[in-house]
């Protein structure tokens, strides 16, 4: 997916162009679970730490290694850890402890009464009622994060999760105010079936190999525009954009 987002705000991790692998997979009704979940996280963690490995024999000047397993935590658990910080503040806190993080749930309202992040009521299943272990958490999605050595901050690499099926679809369309969405074509299919389950996400392909290659601004691995503070800052810092 290649696009261009007129309205973000440029900063070290984020550029007007955006490029992502988008992915789409199949599920049965047996696989909207909690389980399943954590195995394609882990699948897809995997091929990223092979890729740095090989990075790392390739190129010995690469100082840093990954994680070889993927932390999981809710995020209400991880509001309740740290309920003074902010949910960046979190991520970077418990990217530190762990290296590579999964945050379960995002989008449902926690605790303290707000999300840990923004969602789209019609995307991603982040109001499903899940128990672990007689607690009961909500949401099937989540965003897999890592801590960047370069930038000492937690660094968002993909954005995943089981998509939303009827009921989901129902009560994240209430819970947002959103019922007129059920009068467009994609939302009537998901009530009626005609389409089918799924699981589905998004991997940053700049951000990934900013990071995989030790980088510290996107533009060193992008062609983007940006604003000519950008490059007076970089180059105050010695960091060549292309």
């Amino acid at each position: 997916m290649d696009a261009i987002r007129k309205d973000e705000i440029p900063d070290s991790t984020h550029s007007l162009y955006v490029d992502q692998w988008d992915w789409e997979r199949v599920i049965s009704k047996e696989e909207r679970s909690l389980m399943f979940l954590k195995k394609i996280v882990r699948h897809i963690y995997s091929c990223i730490y092979d890729t740095k490995t090989y990075l790392k024999k390739k190129y010995p000047s690469l100082k840093h290694s990954l994680e070889k397993h993927v932390f999981f935590i809710h995020s209400e658990d991880l509001q309740k850890l740290y309920p003074s910080l902010s949910p960046k503040e979190r991520e970077d806190k418990i990217c530190k402890e762990h290296g590579t993080v999964f945050i379960i749930g995002i989008g449902y309202t926690l605790g303290d009464g707000k999300a840990h992040d923004l969602r789209a009521t019609d995307y991603d299943d982040w109001s499903t009622e899940v128990k672990v272990k007689h607690k009961v958490y909500h949401g099937l999605n989540g965003d897999l994060l890592v801590y960047d050595q370069v930038s000492k901050k937690a660094l968002e690499l993909s954005s995943m999760g089981i998509r939303v099926s009827k009921d989901s679809l129902l009560f994240q369309l209430k819970e947002k105010k959103q019922l007129h969405k059920l009068k467009f074509d994609y939302h009537k299919r998901i009530i009626d079936s005609s389409l089918p389950l799924s699981i589905g996400g998004g991997i940053g392909q700049s951000r990934l190999c900013m990071f995989l290659l030790e980088k510290a601004h996107i533009a060193e691995v992008q062609s983007s525009v940006w604003p000519e503070e950008v490059y007076k800052k970089a180059k105050r810092r010695g960091i060549p954009l292309l």
